[in-house]
């Protein structure tokens, strides 16, 4: 496996996770969600992921949606907001993702014994 397959299984494992992050800030529109995420090459994904991925997140009644109309004269806008259901999925996803960081450090630690990455 080469490091852009190993790339691509963890945007698949946590892109979920960093898009209910921020859907907990504040309400997105998909392409406003895009946009932050592209901000971050190794969560960054196209439309044709972040709409099926909203649409399965809505199913699960993890988000809601609402459309508001576009204060500069564009066609109104589907926002997404965390639902109380999302936000405990979160809180626990959370949970999970700092016992992975925790165990891998350690693990990394462990192993390396002051081994310098080049």
């Amino acid at each position: 496996m080469s490091v852009e397959d190993w790339k691509s299984q963890i945007k698949r494992g946590t892109l979920d996770f960093c898009i209910l992050l921020l859907i907990k800030q504040r309400s997105y529109y998909g392409y406003e969600i895009i946009s932050k995420l592209e901000q971050y090459p190794i969560v960054a994904a196209k439309e044709n992921t972040i709409y099926p991925l909203l649409r399965r997140l809505l199913k699960e009644e993890y988000i809601s949606s609402s459309w508001q109309e576009s204060t500069e004269g564009l066609p109104p806008r589907k926002y997404y907001t965390l639902t109380e259901k999302g936000n405990e999925y979160l809180n626990a996803m959370s949970l999970e993702w700092d016992n992975l960081l925790t165990a891998i450090s350690e693990i990394k630690g462990e192993l390396n014994n002051g081994y310098k990455y080049e």
